[in-house]
């Protein structure tokens, strides 16, 4: 399969037509009208920020480039609801002001632009398109989750309970979790909040601060990047049993955190990124999710490390993102045969969004999420 490779010095293509502010393109762009596509904000610098997107079933086709706010520093995430059509970017300004941009998928207008008091990260969002749940960046020692409305960027609620919150999920079966760096302890714990009462609960401790994780599709099990541990953290969230599945064989010297982990969609692997100058990816066997077994060790184009793995919906597909802020491509994987097939601009933050008739039918998650049998709970 070929796959396009586009170049962050290079022109985008004509159909590449939004807003550079926060209004409205005059005129805008509807397309795709049906398919699956990969939404890519792009990390290069000299394109940061605005979005990319890529038809998966035409071997990841440039389609367009969507031009959407200026003073993007640095992307810190991105989601999406198949309920209103929209799509949110989480990022800090060169001034460090943390901001959130919507987008409208069917027009490609940029609907608000807002900062968010006190800052921003990896943020997550209701299946039903509305709340927002807004972390409040690894580097401040802000002790808050904020509840932001979707529909117009209002804070509307505080969570409070640790310190540096980084990274937020919301997985296919829920609950809402939530992952920060703080160093007085707490940062060894993995957070679960009720969305409805919002109740916090956690597991743990770890062996050492998370990093990533991603929650199988039933709740289950979470995977986790731990700092100090070359390898992962599998824990079963029921009982809060923790195990540890380590590399034998690895670069010399320390870790720090290995920054990157994902489930395949149907769970029988959980991807992993190696540390910052280490250009492979761990595959493991999850046959058994707390015996997890080292079956591959992948090697990327990229003569750097990696920083972040996802997938397609259906996991045909592995997203495996360069190290932060790089402008080396984002390196595509066939999950099944484990072959790289391509390369598309550099970005760590992607999610699917699928079109039926020219709305919005579907969205994918930036997490390498599991999504095996959720509505059998139903």
């Amino acid at each position: 399969m070929t796959i396009a490779v586009w170049s962050a010095a290079a022109t985008p293509p004509a159909a590449s037509t939004s807003s550079t502010s926060t209004e409205s393109p005059a005129s805008a762009t509807p397309e795709p009208r049906s398919g699956h596509f990969l939404y890519a904000v792009n990390q290069a610098a000299a394109i940061r920020g605005s979005i990319s997107v890529y038809d998966i079933n035409a071997g990841h086709r440039l389609v367009k480039t969507i031009e959407t706010v200026r003073d993007v520093d640095d992307v810190k995430g991105v989601v999406a609801s198949a309920a209103t059509g929209r799509l949110y970017v989480a990022y800090r300004t060169r001034s460090g002001i943390g901001m959130i941009y919507c987008l409208d998928l069917r027009d490609d207008a940029v609907l608000w632009n807002r900062a968010i008091d006190p800052d921003v990260d990896r943020l997550a969002i209701h299946p039903g398109g509305q709340p927002l749940y807004v972390p409040t960046w690894e580097g401040r020692a802000a002790d808050v989750l904020n509840v932001v409305d979707a529909g117009t960027g209002d804070v509307i609620r505080k969570v409070h309970f640790s310190s540096r919150l980084h990274d937020t999920q919301f997985p296919l079966s829920g609950p809402l979790f939530q992952e920060t760096k703080a160093d007085d302890g707490s940062g060894r714990y993995l957070y679960l909040i009720d969305p409805q009462s919002y109740t916090v609960s956690r597991v743990g401790p770890y062996a050492g601060i998370l990093g990533p994780y991603a929650v199988d599709g039933m709740s289950r099990y979470v995977v986790n990047n731990v700092t100090g541990l070359w390898g992962m953290q599998v824990a079963e969230l029921k009982s809060g049993r923790i195990v540890t599945a380590s590399l034998a064989e690895h670069p010399p010297g320390e870790p720090e955190l290995l920054h990157g982990i994902g489930w395949t969609p149907d769970e029988r692997e959980v991807w992993q990124s190696s540390s910052a100058d280490d250009p492979h990816i761990y595959v493991w066997s999850m046959r058994d999710p707390m015996v997890p077994v080292l079956s591959e060790r992948l090697s990327m184009k990229s003569r750097h490390g990696a920083h972040w793995v996802t997938f397609d919906i259906k996991g045909d597909y592995a997203y495996v993102a360069p190290n932060k802020d790089s402008d080396d491509a984002t390196e595509i994987f066939d999950a099944h045969t484990h072959k790289s097939v391509g390369l598309i601009g550099s970005s760590e933050d992607m999610i699917e969004v699928d079109f039926a008739d020219g709305k919005v039918s579907r969205v994918g998650d930036q997490f390498g999420i599991g999504r095996v049998a959720p509505a059998a709970k139903n």
